[in-house]
């Protein structure tokens, strides 16, 4: 059952796959924030993920962030979410990321539950 207070809470190491210079989001090589945005999602779904009835998902509708702090290279990335409210089947995350040395990033996330056939299908039918 979803309920607010619900946490998430994912690790990553920073490789050269997830710097700014190799997913063309800048041409440092720092923690980019596409991939801090990814974490940032990735933590949120998965929480709720055991909360949802068999069949059904959420998708990622809006994202505001701020990455605050890069990380280099070798660091260890940790995000946690917190589900802070639901109104009907939009869900309302607040999500912080951060390095051994403090706070990276810092924002919100809503998701809306589905039910994924029939999400799925839909999407699919734009191919027609």
């Amino acid at each position: 059952m979803l309920e607010t207070g619900i946490k998430g809470h994912q690790e990553i190491t920073v490789t050269n796959e997830l710097t700014a210079k190799n997913m063309g989001s800048g041409v440092m090589d720092v923690f980019a924030t596409p991939a801090m945005l990814a974490l940032m999602e990735k933590t949120a779904f998965t929480s709720v993920l055991p909360h949802l009835n068999e069949g059904c998902g959420s998708v990622g509708t809006k994202v505001e962030i701020e990455h605050i702090a890069s990380s280099p290279v070798g660091m260890k990335i940790t995000c946690d979410s917190e589900l802070v409210a639901i109104e009907g089947r939009k869900l309302i995350f607040k999500l912080e990321a951060y390095d051994s040395k403090g706070l990276i990033g810092k924002g919100t996330h809503e998701r809306f539950l589905v039910e994924n056939v029939k999400f799925q299908e839909k999407t699919d039918k734009k191919l027609l």
